[in-house]
Formats: structure tokens, sequence, C-alpha cells
């Protein structure tokens, strides 16, 4: 009897063992998972590898990049969408989002391309 006790507890400790350092396995993985980021900039799809991408960097992603007269935004599902500088890092995860508006340097300016427009009296 004593000697079917070990060989029950034999496969059950190797099975432990086993599932021990697939867990072990699978968190490696896992964090191997993360160098891989799933992110979007105005719907268009893209996957970084840095943890960390400033602003400029983000802005280069697109064909063309995003120029300086736009202003980079990350959605921020039911919160205020947080305007990105371009030296300001941004921490990437799975899914996140951001979108271009026309930027707002001098509000009330003349917009570019209505220049021609203006007739001068003298």
């Amino acid at each position: 009897m004593n000697n079917e006790k070990q060989a029950d507890k034999s496969p059950e400790n190797s099975h432990e063992q086993q599932h021990e350092h697939h867990h072990e396995h699978h968190e490696h993985e896992h964090h191997r998972e993360h160098h891989h980021f799933e992110i979007q900039i105005d719907r268009q799809h893209f996957t970084v590898k840095e943890r960390f991408r400033t602003g400029l960097q983000l802005r280069h992603l697109p064909t063309p990049p995003i120029g300086p007269d736009r202003d980079l935004f990350e959605v921020v599902p039911g919160g205020s969408d947080r305007k990105i500088a371009n030296d300001e890092e941004v921490e990437m995860r799975n899914g996140l989002r951001f979108f271009t508006a026309p930027a707002q340097i001098n509000p009330g300016a003349i917009k570019p391309g209505r220049e021609s427009r203006l007739v001068t009296f003298q």
C-alpha cells in the first residue's frame, strides 16, 4: 500500500512541477508580448515595439507624417482627450487611440490660404 501512495504522489508531483514550469513560461511569453502594441492614429492601425514613444515619434508613424498644422490628441474614454506635445513621452498599450485636429495656435488668426483674399485700401 505504501508503494501505491508513492506511485500516486510521483505523477501528481511531476504534474505540479510541469504546471509551475508552464506557468513561468507563460509569464515569460506574456512579458514578451508587451513589446508589440497595437495603436491607432486617425483610425489607421500601427504596431509599435517601444514601450514609450514621444509625440514627435507618434507623428512620424503615418505617411506622410502629421504636420505642425495639426495637434495630436490621445483619446481618453470617459474623459477629456489629452493633447500630446512633441517632447511628451506616452506609455504605449494595446488599443491606444490618437486623433489629430487642426492646430489652434492663435485662435482668431487668419486661416492659411485666406491671405490672398485680403484687399488693402490706401
